[in-house]
């Protein structure tokens, strides 16, 4: 009887899991078993394995194998076990040396000429695997460059299952990469573009500022959408473990690239009113993959025609507006997405969207309806709402020129590494996510500032939520 191990790494959400592969080979009924809750695409993967192995120049073990995976109750999911099963079979069978991959995590889908085919989910893989103290791995290449951002471990780059065997042999060796320096952020659209809409400019850079969420509201053609696409070049980029943070997301939804596989600039993510519940939140069969609310973590999430979106798809929105988080319970368990984005929702203030109010020709009974397709629960969760201004001729003949985004950006910075201090001790990052009761309490402003807040909670006007956002906001401003 012949045993031999290695490691592998399950994924549930943005957290990894280290999964022990032990391969058994001994005397029986000539078969291939595998144990351990695996899914179908895990299940087929006995049949590539073989095949693979055999297009790499060995021999399949002519006797009973047992792999198992460990921890056995925690389903398996995916095809980025193959490496691991094949090479650990053949140290079982004493066809490699076994010492290295005792000590080292293998992820990767095999092809059946035994090429390496990238997985998703490299990154956060391999950061579960540094936490729990292991220091080597070896993935696909084409995932390299993402894998070489985690600091702290030896990582090998394959590009076939043969490589891989000669180097466990100490007869070859596997590429290296240095981690990929940060890309420059790309040149956005400006926020000069924008003609007129003071307010709605000024809103837009206290959003960025504290990082609010904000909807914009007027007819068409005021500039509404934007606007919204030059909120993330406001923002400053991202800090070393929130670009982590952001990468781990974007890998296990498969958009990262080789020549950029770091995410250093705040994400924006722009949706379409069609787009599913699934396709908002995240989901799909066995465990659910991210959807757009983490997509766009640290960065912005648009939704365009707001209204338009159904209340379903709007009402999931709340709990990451509250919590920062989305928590999906699926068959296999719970995945949990990070989802700290800025919101910014865009829409019409009736159905027939005149240039000017007085235009209207809808009912009110439509126009009560269309409007509360945005319920109160969720917009007490919005900080700024403003209503755009209808263009004119003077907001074409601006007298000065409209600040460009580079110096809203400079205040945007200020204002932010201000907030940053403020709050180091607590480990907040921005004013809108400081708790109620800490404003009220730790942080309270005079008696005198708050007068109006006070008036509005005893006629009803405002919610304690909307007087704890009221205060969040004037921390950016006073």
């Amino acid at each position: 009887m012949a045993l031999a191990r290695t490691w592998s790494v399950a994924l549930f959400g943005v957290d990894g899991v280290p999964v022990e592969i032990e391969a058994d080979v001994g005397v029986g009924t000539v078969k291939t078993q595998l144990l351990g809750l695996p899914d179908a695409a895990l299940h087929e993967s006995k049949d590539r394995v073989k095949a693979a192995v055999r297009n790499s120049g060995h021999d399949w073990p002519s006797q009973r194998v047992t792999l198992g995976l460990s921890p056995a109750t925690l389903p398996k999911n995916g095809s980025g076990y193959d490496l691991a099963i094949a090479c650990v079979v053949l140290a079982a069978a004493k066809a490699i040396p076994g010492e290295r991959l005792a000590d080292t995590v293998l992820l990767g889908e095999l092809a059946l000429d035994g090429r390496v085919r990238a997985v998703r989910g490299v990154l956060p893989a391999l950061l579960a695997a540094r936490r729990s103290g292991l220091t080597e791995a070896v993935v696909p290449v084409d995932a390299l460059s993402e894998a070489a951002l985690v600091d702290g471990m030896t990582v090998h780059g394959a590009t076939t299952l043969a490589d891989v065997l000669a180097w466990l042999a100490g007869e070859g060796t596997l590429r290296h990469t240095t981690p990929p320096a940060a890309a420059p952020p790309p040149d956005g659209p400006d926020l000069a573009d924008v003609i007129g809409q003071p307010e709605a400019r000024w809103a837009l850079e206290v959003a960025a500022a504290g990082g609010h969420h904000i909807l914009l509201t007027g007819p068409p053609g005021t500039g509404k959408t934007m606007l919204a696409q030059r909120l993330a070049g406001l923002l400053p980029p991202l800090s070393p473990a929130e670009a982590l943070g952001v990468t781990a997301v974007h890998s296990i939804a498969g958009l990262l690239s080789p020549e950029t596989p770091l995410v250093a600039t705040p994400p924006f993510v722009s949706l379409h009113h069609s787009t599913s519940t699934v396709a908002l939140i995240g989901g799909g069969a066995g465990m659910a993959k991210p959807g757009a609310m983490s997509r766009a973590h640290r960065g912005v999430l648009f939704l365009d025609e707001a209204r338009e979106f159904g209340t379903a798809k709007l009402e999931a929105l709340r709990t990451a507006l509250e919590e920062g988080e989305v928590r999906l319970a699926r068959r296999d368990g719970i995945a949990r997405y990070p989802a700290r984005f800025q919101l910014v929702m865009a829409t019409n203030p009736c159905p027939c969207a005149p240039p000017k109010d007085i235009d209207c020709v809808c009912l009110p009974a439509a126009r009560r309806r269309y409007q509360s397709k945005l319920s109160g629960p969720l917009l007490d969760r919005v900080d700024l709402r403003v209503v755009m201004r209808p263009l004119t001729a003077m907001s074409n003949a601006e007298i000065t020129s409209p600040e460009p985004t580079s110096t809203v950006r400079e205040r945007v910075h200020k204002a932010r590494t201000r907030a940053t201090e403020r709050w180091a001790s607590h480990g907040w990052l921005t004013n809108a996510e400081v708790p109620g009761p800490a404003l009220r309490r730790d942080y309270a402003l005079p008696r005198h500032t708050t007068s109006v807040l006070d008036r509005a909670l005893t006629t009803g006007a405002l919610t304690g939520r909307g007087a704890d956002r009221c205060l969040r906001v004037t921390w950016n401003v006073i």
